[in-house]
């Protein structure tokens, strides 16, 4: 059957379809290897040449925000040579897109198309509705003669649906310098995922060498400068996407993203942030609205309330995920040792977002209610830490050296929105609230109590998974000591402090495996052998879970 005889048939949704033909069954090996090639640090993230066989899918294809009868799609035209991220040229472009139940595109069940525009970057979505749920789909992209790679996507389950398990990757904080995507391709090759969950830090606003361990760049940074311009975060955004593992997760499942703050800028508040200079650096607002205005053109992510991120997805009657914005609204870190991380005029959701999350966590049916949560939520003591370890620890986590138990960045900075929201699950008896952390470039396992002085002989509010980074720079990689020799020191020290701490990996890299079902939610973390290895291996390190109930973390010796 040829391309043109099945795009008469199924025609699903028939909305902007006139006329729109199907793929051809051309191989993609031509635009997969474009792709490949584009980890050089080009000034445009576009290699000389690549796009001379324009137009080009030179980004990869990409899905998102699963609903039971949808899913967002996502793609990145180059029209023309000249049509590089970031550069405001290049004809306007039409890009068709289909969606089928066979990888081979043949069963077709919607089509459609939309301009690719230079005042959108080229870049273009497709909110794809009237699916099945619970439903594994394939979709590609054209536009002229050329085809995308082809993609598999899955929709959530009907909101009422008996869902016996889920399973979600689970990832944050990855630098283009500090080192490969090797966890993006382990969790692409499971073929298992119903979603992933980029947790914040998709990628990095800093200069060539100017964050982390600068004298180890892996590969360098487009462009070279801090990206403070709508242009620079096009560019940085299009290069981000031409690496070829994070291709293949986005190929493999569709994901639900959160920002923190390096999509925009490092400590970024609601009116700043520590890593941008008023004035020097242009005024935080255009910055600010640049950044959002990059992410949502180049994410697979439908912009919530008020162009934020933070959202609600549902799994049946399994799951709800509640997922915030902990950066459009919160008040600027607190100064140490002032007292105003108590101040209750201070916030880190802001009200109306903290009331849209109690509100959520009160009315659910669902038997887990899941958090997506940017920077961690339990509270954190350094305890005695030797003086060669305490210095690299309050570095990483924007903690004072002189070894104050404080991260003000933290929810540990807002006291009075986690008294609240901690007081708020205890009064309406809310059980199986499962927070699940990016941020910090470690992986941790905890309990949250209500109050840590008392713990463990007080009671537990819910539980908290924090997976570690992609890529970016953990003790060991600051210390340039061998992995797990800062672990070793340091996680006793910690949890001894920290009693609701059941197990933190300070050193290695790598990624969460989430898998849910009615009896327990559990994580299993695994690493990945070097960072600086393209080819890098994987394997499992530790698993916990919380049995539905409990509110408490234990440990498992297998993974699921």
């Amino acid at each position: 059957m040829t391309s043109r005889d099945r795009a008469s048939e199924n025609p699903g949704n028939p909305g902007n379809c006139a006329n729109v033909r199907a793929p051809s069954r051309r191989t993609v090996v031509r635009a997969a290897a474009a792709g490949a090639v584009l980890t050089a640090p080009l000034a445009a993230a576009v290699p000389a040449g690549a796009a001379g066989a324009a137009p080009a899918f030179l980004h990869g294809v990409a899905s998102g925000d699963p609903l039971p009868d949808g899913v967002l799609l996502w793609t990145r035209v180059t029209p023309a040579p000249e049509a590089v991220p970031g550069s405001g040229r290049g004809p306007d472009t039409e890009v068709g897109w289909v969606v089928a139940t066979d990888r081979a595109l043949t069963d077709i069940v919607a089509k459609g198309s939309v301009t690719a525009t230079a005042a959108s970057d080229h870049t273009v979505k497709a909110d794809v509705r009237g699916l099945a749920p619970a439903t594994d789909y394939w979709f590609g992209f054209f536009a002229g003669p050329t085809d995308s790679p082809v993609a598999r996507t899955r929709t959530a389950p009907a909101h009422d649906a008996a869902v016996r398990g889920l399973r979600f990757g689970v990832v944050s904080c990855a630098n283009w310098e500090a080192g490969y995507f090797s966890p993006y391709r382990h969790l692409a090759a499971r073929g298992d995922l119903d979603a992933w969950l980029h947790l914040g830090d998709y990628l990095y606003e800093y200069g060539t060498g100017e964050y982390g361990n600068r004298d180890t760049v892996v590969r360098q940074h487009a462009p070279a400068h801090e990206v403070l311009t709508l242009a620079d975060y096009r560019i940085r955004h299009g290069q981000y996407k031409t690496d070829p593992d994070l291709q293949r997760l986005h190929a493999a499942a569709p994901v639900v993203a959160i920002w923190d703050d390096h999509e925009i800028a490092d400590d970024t508040w609601s009116g700043g942030a520590g890593n941008h200079t008023e004035g020097a650096e242009g005024t935080w607002a255009a910055r600010q609205a640049a950044a959002k205005q990059a992410y949502f053109e180049w994410m697979p992510v439908r912009p919530a309330i008020a162009g934020t991120t933070y959202r609600r997805l549902r799994f049946g009657r399994l799951a709800d995920l509640s997922l915030l914005d902990l950066r459009s609204f919160r008040s600027q870190q607190a100064a140490l040792g002032d007292g105003a991380v108590d101040d209750p005029d201070r916030t880190l959701t802001g009200r109306a977002q903290l009331d849209w999350l109690k509100s959520g966590l009160t009315s659910s049916d669902a038997t887990w209610r899941l958090v997506g949560n940017p920077v961690m939520i339990s509270p954190f003591a350094i305890g005695s830490l030797p003086a060669s370890l305490l210095g690299p620890l309050a570095e990483l986590l924007g903690l004072p050296k002189e070894g104050l138990a404080l991260n003000t960045d933290q929810w540990d900075g807002y006291t009075d929105d986690r008294r609240e929201l901690l007081a708020h699950l205890r009064t309406h008896a809310i059980r199986n609230t499962v927070f699940l952390t990016g941020d910090i470039h470690m992986a941790w396992a905890n309990d949250v109590p209500h109050d840590a002085g008392t713990y463990p002989l007080s009671a537990s509010a819910a539980t908290e998974f924090v997976v570690t980074s992609v890529s970016s720079d953990n003790l060991d990689d600051i210390l340039k000591v061998r992995e797990g020799t800062v672990s070793a020191v340091a996680a006793p020290v910690i949890r001894t402090a920290n009693r609701h701490v059941h197990w933190v990996d300070t050193d290695r890299h790598g990624y969460g495996v989430l898998d849910v079902t009615a009896e327990r939610a559990q994580m299993d973390y695994y690493t990945v052998s070097d960072r600086a290895d393209p080819d890098a291996t994987s394997a499992w390190a530790r698993s916990y879970r919380t049995r539905s109930g409990t509110r408490r973390v234990e440990r498992v010796h297998t993974p699921v």
